[in-house]
């Protein structure tokens, strides 16, 4: 069996890669290899006897290149972050994965399945419960004068109470920043498409994945990474709004092992499912455990900033993929654990320049500047 990992040098592909050749696949991988993620080149945790194509996904020849003999697709390649450039989210998310489909079809490449990398963004906030109203709530997004006025927390919209944050579903999506909006494209591309035309498709919507691999040079994203950095450079982390936004982190082997469940169970086809831990965590908590893992007594900062399009709380009911036989095998401390170990070889490695940089000044300076990160009142 042949497989072609997109995105596959990057951090969860490459996880995707190793599982695939201990299942003895042949794997191909297509990767642009762009950076500032890919930095230095080509990755380490690349193995050498696995077959690269060096592309954009949005490259007609090459992927048509990639798609030669393939039995199973893993379509991971992403444009993410807060930056507004939109138009690249959904030339890349979107019109990439519409592309592949296309090649299919029109080469009738006799490709088996198509598993998608989604993410829970495409949910905007999670779901809630109104104890007053009696009733679950899917909120809009709070407006910048919520945010402006550090009103973080949401309220019912038809009584003004205080909502509790549950666990959140498949069943509803209301997707409003650029890369959610990109990541529902390509579900709707992928399950739509592929149910036209007998091309079994499943989408799987991450939760915060962590874990070694992480680009050090991709400062967008990353809770992990950003704040490991900070913490070994000694600086404190950075949190945003008042610190207690509820997030779901999984690891990225769990993430890994979701996607081949799925291939291998055809009554996946068609179908979407959340992957993730179902564990609350609070960026204070995250914050706390991780300097503690790392001795380090340095406090937090919490200077009122807000990322314009971040949710309040969410955190993935994950009982859906539960009910194939799937778990996540490894808690937060577990993620923290292998990031520290993975970390602590590449402050050895001459390519990274035998230390590690804080990298996500520069980013943190170009979103203040083009208002992606904003200060409260002001």
């Amino acid at each position: 069996m042949k497989a072609l990992v997109t995105g596959g040098a990057g951090f969860v592909g490459s996880h995707i890669v190793d599982a695939l050749l201990e299942k003895r696949y042949h794997v191909r991988v297509l990767d642009s290899l762009q950076k500032p993620v890919h930095l230095i080149g080509k990755p380490d945790h690349l193995p050498e006897d696995i077959e690269l194509i060096e592309a954009q996904v949005t490259d007609a020849n090459a992927m048509n290149q990639a798609l030669q003999g393939v039995d199973i697709v893993f379509h991971q390649v992403a444009h993410q972050g807060f930056l507004p450039d939109f138009s690249t989210f959904f030339q890349v998310n979107s019109v990439g994965t519409a592309l592949l489909f296309e090649l299919i079809v029109k080469n009738r490449y006799p490709v088996q399945k198509v598993i998608v990398a989604s993410s829970q963004a495409v949910y905007g906030e999670g779901k809630y419960h109104c104890p007053y109203c009696r009733k679950d709530v899917f909120p809009e997004p709070r407006p910048l004068s919520q945010l402006m006025n550090q009103a973080w927390e949401i309220k019912c919209p038809t009584c003004g109470g205080d909502l509790e944050s549950l666990l959140t579903n498949e069943r509803y999506v209301n997707p409003h920043t650029q890369y959610a909006m990109s990541k529902y494209t390509q579900e709707m591309i992928a399950i739509n498409l592929g149910r036209r035309h007998n091309i079994p498709a499943v989408a799987l919507r991450y939760s915060i994945t962590q874990g070694p691999r992480q680009s050090f040079f991709n400062a967008y994203s990353g809770i992990l990474r950003i704040f490991c950095i900070r913490l070994m450079t000694e600086r404190p982390p950075i949190l945003y709004e008042d610190g207690l936004m509820k997030r779901d982190y999984v690891h990225v082997s769990d993430v890994a092992q979701a996607n081949l469940l799925v291939m291998e169970r055809a009554e996946t086809d068609y179908q979407v499912y959340n992957v993730g831990s179902g564990v609350p965590t609070t960026q204070r908590e995250f914050a706390a455990t991780l300097a503690h893992k790392l001795g380090k007594s340095i406090a937090p900062v919490i200077p009122g900033e807000f990322r314009l399009g971040d949710v309040r709380h969410i955190v993935s009911d994950v009982s859906k993929l539960k009910r194939l036989g799937w778990r996540p095998k490894k808690s937060l401390e577990d993620i923290l654990d292998d990031y520290i170990a993975w970390v602590e070889t590449q402050v050895e490695d001459s390519r990274n320049g035998g230390n590690v940089k804080d990298y996500f000044a520069q980013a943190e300076k170009v979103m203040k500047e083009t208002g992606a990160v904003r200060v409260a009142g002001k």
